[in-house]
């Protein structure tokens, strides 16, 4: 099975769910602490564009930060991050705290996690479409806006915690056309080949 290197320099699509099903937030404080681990294992080598959590998957859609140095533990010089390895360690970090806190053992993502370059611009518009409207595919919530867990509403507040607002908006013209664009959006089946259910 071939397996799509994470480029620097690049978007990609990044999604994985939980093993046979299983849920990966078993309740709501699961949710704020893997974001909470994302950002703190992730944000120096990605930038985030979209993302969706719901229940057993999630969706991010990310840019792979080019030339990404910190200085090393022993202060012998730098060390250059590597995004599929600080992903590694994110899931890593996030399945032993569920574990722990569940008493269960062993894998909780499917394994190796799924990676979709995202080549164009009609592309990337279409997965952040995809990604806040992903809790009312599933059926969460009847008005995509009210699920708490996608990064739709910190985009529309222009909060830049964790995920690029202003970036996302710029894409779109301002914010106005965001909020259209994600109001007439149908789901394109030309994406279905890079969707998990």
């Amino acid at each position: 099975m071939y397996i799509q290197s994470i480029i620097e320099g690049q978007y990609f699509h990044i999604y994985n769910r939980g093993v046979n099903k299983e849920d990966l937030f078993k309740e709501e404080r699961n949710y704020h602490f893997f974001l909470q681990q994302y950002k703190l294992y992730c944000s120096d080598v990605l930038e985030t564009l979209a993302y969706c959590l719901l229940k057993n998957h999630f969706h991010l859609l990310v840019y792979v930060k080019e030339n990404v140095e910190v200085p090393r533990r022993d202060g012998q010089g730098m060390f250059k991050m590597n995004a599929s390895k600080q992903l590694g360690h994110f899931f890593n970090s996030y399945a032993q705290s569920i574990n722990k806190a569940h008493q269960r053992t062993g894998p909780l993502f499917e394994s190796p996690f799924e990676r979709k370059l995202v080549d164009n611009e009609a592309y990337l518009k279409a997965m952040i479409y995809y990604c806040h409207h992903n809790a009312l595919h599933h059926g969460f919530v009847r008005d995509f806006r009210e699920w708490e867990f996608s990064s739709y509403n910190a985009i529309i507040r222009n909060d830049n915690t964790l995920v690029a607002a202003e970036k996302v908006i710029q894409q779109f013209g301002d914010v106005a056309a965001f909020e259209k664009a994600h109001s007439v959006f149908t789901e394109d089946k030309e994406l279905d080949k890079y969707i998990i259910e």
